[in-house]
């Protein structure tokens, strides 16, 4: 009778396999994810800037910067007939993390205004990934 010899792996060999793969995930893993988080930040960073971009134009039209960032989409009631908006063409970004980008205008700054991201951990200040983000109150 003839012997049919079936091929396949032993176990010895899938276990080294599995370990080069987590030898690799182990070392390219948190590099990988670092640099999402990094992207995070630049992501942040770029749509503060968008937003500054068209609170300066609404600046422009109705003499003063919005109240609220949700008058760059629609026309507040006191801004008579200088309303030239919308002034964003889509929804008023949340930031990377999912939080709302916190604003509010002050004198004191240097833009008229306070615009920023709280960060990763969405509470002021922060370190880091949890720093805040834009143009950010003195502290």
């Amino acid at each position: 009778m003839k012997q049919i010899r079936q091929a396949g792996f032993t176990m010895i060999e899938l276990l080294v396999v599995l370990v080069i793969l987590g030898l690799l995930a182990g070392l390219v893993g948190p590099q990988f994810f670092g640099k999402v988080d990094a992207s995070k930040v630049r992501t942040a960073e770029t749509q503060i800037k968008m937003l500054k971009m068209a609170m300066q134009t609404y600046r422009l039209d109705i003499g003063r910067y919005p109240n609220a960032l949700a008058d760059l989409r629609s026309k507040p009631s006191d801004a008579g007939n200088y309303w030239q908006g919308p002034y964003l063409d889509e929804a008023i970004p949340k930031d990377p993390w999912d939080h709302e980008y916190q604003y509010r205008i002050d004198s004191a700054a240097d833009q008229g205004f306070l615009l920023y991201s709280l960060g990763a951990d969405g509470v002021e200040g922060g370190e880091e990934l949890n720093a805040d983000i834009g143009y950010v109150p003195n502290r």
